[in-house]
């Protein structure tokens, strides 16, 4: 099954200063949101296998449109994470077959690597509501400084029938972080925790 998306949205956010502080080089921040029909709104469907397959889908497209708002080559990319919001004719569950398991892999492959796992919220909404999307780094989770979010909206989604999908993508941490941790520059890269 493919997606059939209405739109698609992207975001860019770039913090240039923090409490009056230089933030150097700038923290940029993308967010790709795309809007999809929900084929099963309305109704209980034992077999979520097409939305797992919309989600494989959108993992790749979102991805490389984070990292193309970005201007970066796709191994600059330092954290990234999933969201979806189902309309009210949906289900959580249509937001969880989307996000897991098969968007992580296209999503790991446009940004290279990413052997952490991809942080991911579900929620279910209205038109107009917030959707959290939060973030850690791609290559290991206990890099505290990349331990973030990043949140979107768009004021005609989703409709009742849709789901709104989220990926959103970084270039750095948290402007000037500082409660510890281990450090990116620190990171083993073996188990995607290091």
């Amino acid at each position: 099954m493919s997606a059939e998306i209405r739109k698609i949205a992207v975001f860019l956010e770039e913090t240039r200063s923090e409490m009056g502080q230089a933030v150097s080089p700038p923290v940029r921040k993308a967010a790709a949101v795309a809007v999809i029909r929900n084929p099963f709104a309305g109704r209980f469907v034992e077999d979520l296998a097409p939305l797992v397959e919309i989600g494989a889908e959108l993992g790749g497209l979102l991805g490389r449109k984070c990292v193309e708002a970005l201007g970066i080559a796709p191994g600059a990319a330092e954290s990234y994470g999933k969201a979806a919001l189902v309309g009210e004719n949906g289900e959580l569950e249509h937001a969880a077959a989307i996000l897991h398991p098969a968007l992580g892999k296209p999503l790991r492959e446009a940004v290279e690597k990413g052997a952490a796992l991809v942080p991911s919220s579900k929620a279910s909404g209205a038109p107009g509501t917030v959707l959290d999307i939060p973030l850690g780094h791609k290559d290991a989770a206990y890099v505290r400084s990349h331990f973030d979010g990043m949140r979107v909206m768009l004021n005609d989604a989703p409709r009742a029938g849709e789901i709104m999908v989220a990926v959103a993508v970084t270039d750095g941490g948290r402007p000037l972080p500082r409660v510890g941790g281990l450090k990116a520059s620190e990171i083993e890269g073996k188990d995607g925790l290091r």
